[in-house]
């Protein structure tokens, strides 16, 4: 037996939506207008600028990063799974680990040297080019 209530009923049925022909005390709520996205200032530069310099940072991160941990990756995985190598002798007394650890200190100056050599070289002429086009326009942008 199947319960069907009353065509009155406050409460729709199981699995119906409300409607509001049918529930005349819920007020009917028109759909708002689409809104339009305020405008932001303009950007700085082109578009592609942005993008190259963007990808310009991020490569340089890249190698940095890669370059200093990467040594140290590779450093704790020789310590980890090849003891006998980390303790073989390169000269008299001195552990290829030990030499190891201490290469780490010029390996992480190389890294910080990559990424001054490559900021000067890739990202800062691009910024600075992108600097230079933005006071462009904000000076002609100050003229009207």
């Amino acid at each position: 037996m199947s319960y069907d209530p009353p065509p009155n009923h406050p409460y729709p049925p199981p699995g119906s939506s409300p409607s509001y022909d049918t529930y005349p005390w819920v007020p009917r709520q028109e759909p708002a207008p689409a809104q339009r996205r305020p405008r932001h200032r303009p950007a700085l530069g082109h578009h592609s600028d942005l993008r190259v310099l963007r990808s310009a940072y991020r490569w340089q991160r890249r190698v940095a990063t890669l370059t200093a941990l990467g040594y140290f990756t590779l450093f704790l995985v020789l310590s980890a799974f090849a003891p006998s190598f980390m303790t073989s002798t390169v000269t008299d007394g001195l552990p290829t680990g030990l030499l190891l650890a201490f290469v780490q200190v010029p390996v992480t100056w190389l890294a910080i040297a990559l990424y001054e050599t490559t900021a000067r070289r890739h990202v800062d002429p691009i910024a600075d080019r992108i600097r230079r086009q933005a006071e462009l326009d904000a000076r002609r942008e100050g003229a009207r």
